[in-house]
């Protein structure tokens, strides 16, 4: 009996060390046709005592373009659906969706698209605390696709040889100010 109890109540405590946070950030650039966008990070931690065995862990960084439906996600090393396209903090390119800046020529399954870099060493989303430079090194092959009143637009933010400064709120999960930021949607009516 004391063996199931352990094994019942084991997990629960081991969840219970843990601190949740909520990460975003909201910034101004223009997407590829030039057009002035936000661009939203988000993503979510748990971060453990320093004498725990169990390293932080976090979720996948969402990357979002004002008006459009196209979202990237960038993940790391300790992430399940990774990708194979190296190392750090990234996300791959689709080939039938992305080619690659300059040149424009077709990417593969193993070119990096996006790629974060945390101030400091860290190589793991866990890891950001405060800033990272976010580097695009792809365009979309087209911007938009469907007909009519079913136009979706896939666009996304402009790549650039420099990457991108953003600095990055933390909150603890559920707080107000953990708040997801607001797209304003009323500059996207006619696109």
């Amino acid at each position: 009996m004391k063996r199931f109890l352990i094994l019942i109540f084991l997990p629960l405590w081991l969840q219970g060390c843990a601190s949740y946070y909520s990460h975003s950030a909201v910034f101004q650039a223009e997407n590829s046709r030039g057009e002035p966008r936000q661009v939203r990070l988000t993503w979510e931690t748990a971060e453990y005592p320093g004498w725990w065995p169990v390293s932080d862990k976090a979720t996948p960084i969402s990357v979002e373009t004002q008006c459009s439906e196209r979202i990237w996600r960038l993940r790391d090393s300790s992430q399940d659906g990774e990708g194979s396209c190296g190392e750090g903090i990234r996300a791959c390119g689709d080939p039938k969706r992305d080619i690659s800046f300059p040149g424009a020529s077709p990417v593969g399954p193993s070119t990096v698209c996006l790629a974060a870099y945390p101030s400091g060493s860290g190589k793991r989303i866990a890891d950001i605390d405060g800033r990272l430079e976010l580097a695009v090194s792809c365009q979309p092959a087209r911007v938009s696709e469907g007909e009519g009143d079913n136009i979706r637009n896939l666009d996304y933010l402009r790549a650039s040889p420099v990457p991108y400064m953003v600095y990055t709120r933390k909150a603890p999960r559920g707080a107000f100010r953990a708040r997801i930021p607001e797209f304003q949607e009323s500059i996207c009516d006619g696109n």
